[in-house]
C-alpha cells in the first residue's frame, strides 16, 4: 500500500512539475504581462512583457518592439527577468534530478539511498523554482494595482491592467511548488518505511517415541519376534 502511494505521489508530482515548468517558460517570453486599451483608439490593444511591447490592431496585425536598455527598465521588470530565467533553469534541473529517483526508473535501483537524495534535491529545486516564479509575477501585479488606483494620475490617462501571463505565472508557480513538495514528501516516506524483520529459523524438534522417549534403535527392532 505504501509503495503504491509513493508511486502515485511521484507520478503526480512529476506531472505537476513538468506542467509548471512549461507554463513558467511560456510566461517568461510571452508579451502578455500587462495590457492597455486606448480609449481614443479602441482598435489598438497594447501588450507588455518582460522583453518587448506589442500592439495588436483590429485587423489582427501585431507589431512588436523590444525594450530599450536593460538599465532603463523599471526595477520590477529587471528583477523579474532575472528571477524568471532562474526559475526556468531550476525547474529543468529539478525535473532532471528527480527523474532517476522515481520508483519506475531503472537507474540507481541498487542504491535506494541515492534515489531518495535525487528526489529530495529535485523537490527542493522545483520548490525554489516555484517561488522564483511567484515572486516576480506577484510583484508586477502589485505595482499594476498601485498604478491603476493612483489618484495622482488624471483619469484621462489609460491604465495598465493584468495580462494573461500574470495568471499563467501564478498557476506555474503553484504547480512547481506543489510538484516539488509531492516529490520531497514521497522521498521522506521511503526513509521512514521500516524493513520487515527476517523470519527466525527454528530447528525441527527431535523425533520422540510414543511415550516421549527416543525411537528404538534399528538393531533392537530385529530382536522383536
Amino acid at each position: 500500500m505504501a509503495g503504491s502511494w509513493r508511486a502515485k505521489a511521484q507520478a503526480g508530482g512529476m506531472l505537476l512539475a513538468l506542467l509548471g515548468w512549461v507554463s513558467s517558460c511560456v510566461t517568461t517570453f510571452v508579451p502578455l504581462w500587462k495590457n492597455l486599451n486606448l480609449e481614443l483608439n479602441e482598435m489598438e490593444v497594447w501588450n507588455m512583457g518582460l522583453w518587448q511591447v506589442c500592439i495588436t490592431q483590429e485587423e489582427g496585425a501585431v507589431e512588436c518592439q523590444a525594450h530599450g536598455s536593460f538599465l532603463a527598465l523599471p526595477p520590477e521588470l529587471r528583477v523579474s527577468r532575472l528571477l524568471m530565467c532562474l526559475s526556468n533553469g531550476l525547474g529543468l534541473l529539478g525535473c532532471v534530478l528527480a527523474a532517476p529517483g522515481l520508483e519506475g526508473w531503472r537507474a540507481c535501483e541498487d542504491r535506494p539511498g541515492r534515489k531518495r537524495q535525487l528526489l529530495l534535491a529535485g523537490g527542493a529545486a522545483l520548490g525554489t523554482a516555484g517561488m522564483a516564479t511567484l515572486v516576480p509575477v506577484s510583484w508586477v501585479a502589485y505595482n499594476t494595482v498601485l498604478d491603476f488606483w493612483d489618484d495622482t494620475v488624471p483619469d484621462i490617462v489609460p491604465r495598465w491592467e493584468f495580462g494573461e501571463a500574470t495568471f499563467l505565472g501564478w498557476f506555474a508557480g503553484a504547480f512547481l511548488a506543489a510538484g516539488g513538495l509531492l516529490l520531497a514528501c514521497s522521498a521522506r516516506s521511503t526513509t521512514r518505511t521500516a524493513t520487515p524483520p527476517a523470519p527466525s529459523c527454528h530447528q525441527p524438534p527431535a523425533a520422540r517415541g510414543p511415550a516421549g522417549g527416543h525411537h528404538p534403535h534399528p538393531k533392537n527392532a530385529d530382536l522383536v519376534i
